[in-house]
C-alpha cells in the first residue's frame, strides 16, 4: 500500500504502478508547510474519515478503495486496502483537503517526516 515520503520539503504519498492504476492518479504530493493535522485511526471504513463521491477511482467496498473522492468545495484523496489502521493528513492547500491512507508504515516514522506539525 502507500507510503509516506519526503524529498526536500516535499512529502509524497507513494503508490506503486498498480495503485496508480486504480486511482487514476500520480502519487499525490504537497509541501510540508500544508499539513495542518495528521490523525490515526483503528479503522477508516467509516461516515467519521470518508466523505464525497468516488470520481474517478476503483472502489470495492472493505476490500480496496483508490482515487478521488469529490464534494462540494473539496476533495480528498484515498489509497486504502483492506480494514485497520489508517491516517488522514489534512492540508491547508493544494488540490486535495485531505489525504486517507492506510498505514504500512510505523506511525513514529510518519510523524517524523512531518517535524513540527500539529498531530491529531
Amino acid at each position: 500500500m502507500a507510503t509516506v515520503v519526503k524529498i526536500g520539503d516535499e512529502l509524497i504519498l507513494e503508490l506503486s504502478f498498480w495503485e496508480k492504476m486504480g486511482a487514476l492518479h500520480v502519487s499525490p504530493r504537497t509541501s510540508i508547510d500544508s499539513v495542518e493535522k495528521v490523525e490515526f485511526f483503528d479503522e477508516l471504513w467509516g461516515s467519521s474519515t470518508l466523505r464525497g463521491v468516488r470520481a474517478p477511482g476503483t472502489a470495492l467496498p472493505y476490500v480496496v478503495l483508490l482515487g478521488t473522492l469529490r464534494g462540494v468545495r473539496y476533495r480528498d484523496f484515498v489509497a486504502m486496502k483492506g480494514r485497520g489502521e489508517g491516517a488522514v493528513l489534512s492540508l491547508k492547500s493544494g488540490p486535495f483537503a485531505r489525504w486517507i491512507f492506510t498505514v504500512r508504515q510505523p506511525k513514529s516514522e510518519i510523524l517524523a517526516l512531518m517535524g513540527d506539525t500539529p498531530k491529531g
